[in-house]
């Protein structure tokens, strides 16, 4: 039997991490809504189980010292949010797992960064394939962080007669 909870765990925690890595590094706001959809709560104002899924999903992350937070906003989702330098340098590192290769034509420094982890997690939701976004937050939790993966981008080189 699938674990459909895991699917949309793994979903929640890569848009929460791609959310504040497009904010990087400043503090931003992460609801709920935004990362799993519209909920609607019941007549007693309770959430759904997919919204308080999500949300689990962020305070997760949080525990597990992939992001901060100041504070949670009700149930709705968490404020003041930012990744963790443990977070920041997993996703700029080079992921061997990979859904998509850069275009030959692409400069190397370009080539390089769509070979970073941030962009294959961006792959693999944008294909919409669960197995994939799964593997990929796999993949990013089991990384250490100790081990250096960062790209080599080519330094540019330096004009002749031209001093900073």
């Amino acid at each position: 039997m699938a674990d459909i909870h895991i699917d949309d765990f793994c979903r929640d925690a890569a848009l929460t991490l791609l959310h504040l890595y497009s904010a990087f590094p400043r503090r931003t706001s992460v609801y709920v809504e935004d990362i799993a959809g519209p909920d609607q709560p019941d007549e007693v104002g309770l959430h759904s189980d997919r919204h308080m899924g999500c949300l689990g999903a962020m305070l997760w992350l949080a525990e597990e010292g992939y992001i901060r937070y100041d504070a949670m906003i009700y149930q709705d989702g968490v404020d003041q949010a930012v990744l963790t330098g443990k977070s920041f340098t997993l996703l700029s590192s080079l992921s061997e797992v990979r859904y998509e290769d850069p275009a030959p034509e692409l400069p190397d420094a370009v080539a390089v960064e769509k070979m970073t982890l941030v962009e294959q997690m961006r792959a693999a939701l944008r294909s919409g394939e669960s197995r994939k976004i799964t593997a990929i937050m796999r993949y990013l939790l089991s990384s250490p962080v100790t081990t250096s993966r960062l790209p080599d981008v080519p330094l540019p080189t330096r004009d002749v007669g031209c001093d900073i």
